[in-house]
């Protein structure tokens, strides 16, 4: 069983900043990547950005300079700073992890925290 809890969602204003939090759990071999999605209303869901457990990131054009992903020392957590941010930032933000368990390998998804940013 494996677990992703996330936390530091709330309300901005906007050019403020938040940093979310996600902790993986349970019987996790080895993590191959995690990142961060988010899904505002009506829209489909989308990538923010994602780091390999080589350190490679990677960003959506939307949010590129002003969020950054990193690693926790633990390797399981995974950290996405946000600043200056806008009102369209506001959104659902779900953590997820590409990892081998002792019987497969699969993508995981937490629960999600909802980010609003007001104008």
């Amino acid at each position: 069983q494996v677990q992703l809890v996330e936390s530091g969602g709330g309300l901005v204003q906007a050019g403020g900043s938040l940093r979310l939090s996600c902790a993986a759990s349970g019987s996790i071999v080895s993590i191959n990547a995690m990142g961060w999605y988010r899904q505002a209303p009506g829209k489909q869901r989308e990538l923010v950005a994602s780091i390999t457990s080589g350190g490679n990131t990677n960003y959506a054009d939307s949010v590129n300079g002003r969020f950054t992903i990193s690693r926790g020392n633990a390797k399981n957590t995974v950290y996405l700073q946000m600043n200056s941010l806008k009102p369209e930032d506001t959104a659902a933000y779900y953590c997820n992890a590409d990892l081998w368990t002792t019987l497969t390998r699969r993508v995981h998804w937490g629960q999600g925290t909802q980010v609003t940013v007001s104008s």
